[in-house]
């Protein structure tokens, strides 16, 4: 019982970094109906920044959260207002390429700039741990999954309470009416992009306090973000929040019953089957 309850736990620490991670292409998805494959590059450039600001300027990955984010926002503006807009009404599959073309593009001058090396964010405290009885609570998967739980609650707030995310949400309910109250398209689409890439970046940021990171790694995110945001549904950021919790959870469970190597069969498993059963997510609307 000891161990399966540290098994849920890291589930369910595992599940909120997962959340934060999706948050930004569940956005993105819902507003723009863009399928953005690149989401995963963007996580990883993000985990290179916050590593760059740790190694050369010494500053704590956490602390940096702001500072990469800001960073990555402005990347995701310039790439959707540059590129992004010149597709955004057109046929799906048009953005799947486009997108797919930029990680592309972003793994190889990744490797370009980092090499192909595995580096981690390792402050002082990342070996650290709480004992609560039994079960052990590593300090970085903590703070990770709290910060996770505080940009779900500023998502949410923004989208439902001010001015701007009102307008998101009405541009993406019915465009020609947006417009009628005075809604640029074309900025405003710009500024939910980077958004989505901002949280992409923190996500990083986060990622790589914990795990290893290299230029390669940003397929495998993309997969787990889609799965995330398919799962929880697009409707609220708690929707992907619940859809996180419950892949790290089934993760975590899989690498205790049936070995880690049928991790990803599981989570990717449970997908299918809430697609079967409830094809608008967990807590996404039903018709």
């Amino acid at each position: 019982m000891d161990l399966l309850a540290q098994i849920l736990i890291n589930g369910i620490l595992l599940g909120g970094l997962y959340a934060i991670m999706a948050l930004g292409l569940a956005l993105v998805w819902g507003v723009l109906n863009i399928v953005n494959l690149a989401h995963g590059a963007f996580i990883m450039l993000g985990a290179y920044l916050s590593w760059h600001l740790y190694t050369y300027l010494g500053i704590d990955p956490f602390l940096g959260l702001p500072m990469t984010a800001i960073i990555m926002f402005t990347l995701g503006y310039a790439v959707q207002r540059g590129l992004l807009n010149l597709v955004v009404r057109g046929p799906m599959f048009n953005t799947l390429l486009i997108t797919f073309g930029l990680e592309v593009v972003l793994t190889y001058l990744a490797q370009l700039a980092f090499s192909a090396d595995f580096r981690t964010i390792n402050p002082p405290y990342a070996g650290n741990s709480i004992a609560l009885g039994p079960v052990v609570l590593p300090q970085a998967r903590l703070m990770a999954f709290g910060v996770a739980i505080v940009l779900t609650l500023a998502m949410w707030a923004f989208l439902l309470r001010s001015k701007l995310g009102r307008a998101i949400r009405a541009t993406a309910q019915n465009l020609v009416a947006a417009r009628l109250y005075g809604v640029e398209p074309r900025h405003l689409y710009a500024v939910t992009f980077g958004i989505g890439i901002g949280l992409a970046g923190a996500a990083g940021g986060l990622y790589g306090t914990v795990s290893q990171i290299n230029p390669y790694i940003g397929a495998a995110l993309t997969a787990k973000c889609f799965a995330i945001s398919i799962i929880g549904g697009l409707d609220n950021p708690f929707g992907v929040l619940v859809g996180g919790l419950f892949l790290g959870i089934i993760e975590s469970l899989a690498v205790l019953y049936i070995g880690a190597t049928f991790a990803d069969v599981a989570s990717f498993g449970v997908l299918v089957a809430v697609l079967i059963v409830r094809p608008s997510g967990l807590l996404g609307k039903t018709a």
